[in-house]
């Protein structure tokens, strides 16, 4: 069982409270998911060229700063490594297809959590409520944001494993439910050389969503075409450079509410999560139907 949360402001001075925000709707959501949990953030976007990348090391007390140095020693000065605990986020203008060989061949420990222009990403084993402190998640400014929380099922509790996961680049999902047919929809995607990092199932949702973009489908049409290929019972929140998008099974049995207002589009598992936010008591509430696509557009 797991909790979502999603978070899309439309006011621009709303920006800087999006993270205390979005902490309380979470944290109500730990009862969901105690184990684990992550938060995917959009913020403004890097000059054209420039890439980060969220970084995730084992252990509280890395050295980023040894890496930190081999990388500009590989790459050059213009490089930027900004650490929180074992996360960190790795701003330069080298492209994914050059820092993520170099990393994963000179520095194996370290797993590469996300990689774009927009987003970054914290996700680690833990009590959400912990997790969102470790990380200062409150202090998040940005668009818009997607949570989640994780009582494991279909792996094991670890922090690669938590969501929101990744696929490309500025792309996220996180998910309630089961998908049943995960290594069918792997096998089809290994043929096509896609790299799958877990043994989740909800792996094989993202990179399937992701795969269907780069082969030329908007976010609806790709999330239609899911319903087709992705057999179970699910709720997706998917979060992209400009958009969030909500889905949910033929059977919806996983739960989910939308509250939408004129200052942000609130979404979570649960309406106790969505509570406490300002206006919440004037706001349009509904409840997604199956198989219909709801996309917000920053």
């Amino acid at each position: 069982m797991c909790g979502i949360v999603g978070l899309l402001v439309k006011k621009p001075e709303l920006r800087e409270q999006l993270g205390a925000l979005m902490v309380p709707m979470l944290v109500e959501m730990a009862a969901r998911g105690p184990e684990s949990a992550g938060m995917a953030v959009f913020t403004a976007a890097l000059p054209e060229g420039q890439r980060k990348y969220s970084l995730h090391a084992p252990v509280w007390d890395y050295d980023w700063g040894g890496f930190e140095g081999e990388f500009i020693k590989r790459f050059g000065p213009e490089a930027q490594l900004g650490v929180q605990g074992n996360h960190a986020i790795l701003t330069c203008d080298e492209p994914a297809d050059a820092v993520k060989p170099w990393v994963r061949g000179h520095f194996p420990m370290l797993h590469i959590l996300a990689a774009g222009r927009v987003m970054d990403i914290y996700k680690d084993t833990g009590h959400p409520a912990s997790v969102a402190e470790r990380y200062r998640f409150g202090s998040f400014s940005g668009t818009h944001l997607v949570g989640h929380t994780r009582m494991a099922t279909e792996s094991a509790v670890t922090p690669d494993r938590a969501h929101p996961f990744t696929a490309g680049e500025d792309f996220c999902l996180v998910h309630n439910g089961t998908i049943s047919n995960p290594y069918m929809i792997r096998r089809k995607l290994e043929h096509r050389g896609i790299v799958f990092e877990t043994d989740n199932d909800t792996e094989a949702a993202c990179r399937y969503l992701e795969w269907r973009m780069r082969e030329g489908d908007n976010l609806e049409t790709a999330l239609g075409k899911g319903f087709e290929e992705l057999d179970g019972f699910y709720t997706f929140l998917i979060g992209t450079q400009n958009k969030l998008a909500l889905v949910r099974d033929a059977f919806a049995c996983k739960p989910a509410v939308v509250a939408e207002t004129d200052d942000y589009v609130a979404i979570a598992s649960e309406f106790r999560s969505l509570a406490h936010l300002p206006g919440v008591d004037q706001a349009k509430l509904f409840e997604p139907m199956p198989e219909e696509i709801y996309s917000w557009t920053v």
